[in-house]
């Protein structure tokens, strides 16, 4: 099965001695999200939103040479213009020998975690305060593209598959970074890192992030998934629902107050199997359902071909909702598309190219969740991937190179696939659209 991925090619919390700054007056309990049956409710009231992936929030916010605070302040000022109330961001980064993976990233095999990604973090939670900006942080990553778990492998066993490798088609690399699963010493490295940063406390703020309301969910991955096919899973799938359902309850011990959900793709993330995810968000330590659709990867459309494929890729797309609609029915939880994205018209990376089907994509996407909103069912929200905003490719052929400045597209894409330029007005308007259809959908939202 071919994921957006695939296309292209041990520590402890961080020590200071310095006083942090008086905190914040304390949230009352009304201001986290809740989860309610199939909605969200935040402060009594019912909680839907619109949001945008931005995975680098946490880099521009460092104060590095890499990052870069005033860019994140407008950024998220034009996010909050258009409506944009959550943002899903990247929480970890593992560096090591994937040729493809960022860097800088929060942690090394050895030695402190990054005390600027950290603070970065940090700024960033801050400024989405100001905002009243919520956020999904995802704690690792199955793709190679910020190290994740097969970077945790490597760090336990010295091996490692590399995505793109040619001696290593697909699907070699998921197939052996699904082992994470079942390697203690790996998943014990990973519970490291979910102990530091679901247990740290904010040095802008002074808000421990267990107590902060701007975070709405912690998720467990980026698109975790037990195998990349299903010979290969069978084997893993014990020990893929034991680290589900057991890094849940680690990070429900430490924060009562938070949200918790997987990040799966969805069926494509279940290698097709609906028992799979059914079982995966079964658990009653994960409390809603995620999605993401991906119709170019999934060759149901053909980007060269837009005119001639659309519509039966856009069919696709419909019965793909249905089909996870269904099942977060039969859970009795929410559901949240939480990926998203569709090419330039002609399949072109430049802030150049129209974007007319891509527009149709989205709001394709935004009827589905109004129409849910509207009818009392479960798809309560959705995250776009993703907001390039002021980012542009530095080079003629869309590659990154260290230094360049980021983009929604990770540095493994193409810089401009799938990612909306703050220059994109007509998919800007659909986006604010359907905030403002939203925020008057069904009961209002909360603000």
């Amino acid at each position: 099965m071919v994921t957006r991925r695939s296309l292209l090619g041990a520590g402890g919390a961080l020590a200071s001695s310095l006083a942090l700054p008086a905190p914040l007056l304390a949230a009352p309990a009304g201001t986290f999200v809740r989860r309610s049956g199939t909605g969200f409710t935040l402060g009594g009231a019912p909680y839907r939103f619109v949001g945008a992936n931005i995975w680098y929030g946490a880099w521009l916010g460092a104060s590095a040479d890499f990052g870069d605070r005033e860019r994140l302040k407008r950024e998220l000022d034009t996010l909050a213009a258009m409506g944009v109330t959550n943002l899903r961001i990247l929480a970890s980064a593992e560096e090591g020998p994937l040729k493809n993976s960022v860097k800088p990233g929060f942690r090394q095999q050895r030695g402190p975690w990054n005390a600027a990604l950290l603070d970065g973090l940090d700024f960033c939670l801050a400024e989405m305060t100001k905002r009243q900006m919520k956020a999904v942080l995802y704690l690792t990553n199955f793709w190679e593209w910020s190290g994740g778990m097969a970077t945790y492998l490597f760090y336990a066993t010295g091996n490692y598959v590399d995505m793109g490798d040619p001696a290593h088609p697909w699907p070699a690399f998921p197939n052996a970074t699904a082992q994470f699963y079942a390697n203690r010493q790996a998943v014990e490295l990973y519970h490291d890192w979910v102990r530091a940063l679901v247990g740290r406390t904010n040095a802008v703020t002074g808000t421990r992030y267990a107590e902060d309301p701007t975070i709405m969910a912690w998720q467990l991955a980026n698109e975790p998934r037990p195998a990349g096919s299903a010979e290969a899973a069978a084997p893993l799938l014990p020990a893929f629902y034991a680290w589900v359902q057991g890094t849940a309850k680690l990070i429900k011990m430490i924060d009562r107050n938070h949200l918790v959900c997987t990040g799966s793709e969805g069926l494509k993330g279940a290698v097709e199997s609906a028992d799979i995810y059914l079982k995966e968000h079964g658990f009653p330590e994960i409390d809603y359902c995620t999605a993401h659709i991906w119709p170019l990867n999934w060759s149901w459309i053909d980007a060269r071909n837009l005119a001639g494929t659309n519509d039966k890729g856009l069919a696709l797309v419909r019965d793909y909702i249905d089909r996870h609609v269904a099942l977060a029915r039969q859970l009795g939880k929410p559901l949240v598309i939480e990926e998203f994205g569709y090419p330039r018209d002609g399949g072109g990376y430049d802030p150049e190219s129209a974007t007319s089907y891509k527009d149709a994509y989205y709001k394709l996407i935004y009827d589905a969740v109004e129409n849910s909103v509207r009818t009392g069912g479960p798809i309560q929200g959705s995250n776009f991937w993703a907001w390039n905003g002021e980012g542009r490719a530095a080079h003629g052929d869309h590659r990154y190179q260290h230094g360049d400045p980021f983009v929604g597209d990770p540095p493994h894409e193409p810089q401009g696939w799938y990612g909306v330029f703050d220059s994109d007005a007509s998919t800007r308007a659909v986006i604010a659209a359907h905030a403002k259809a939203l925020a008057t959908a069904g009961q209002p939202i909360a603000a």
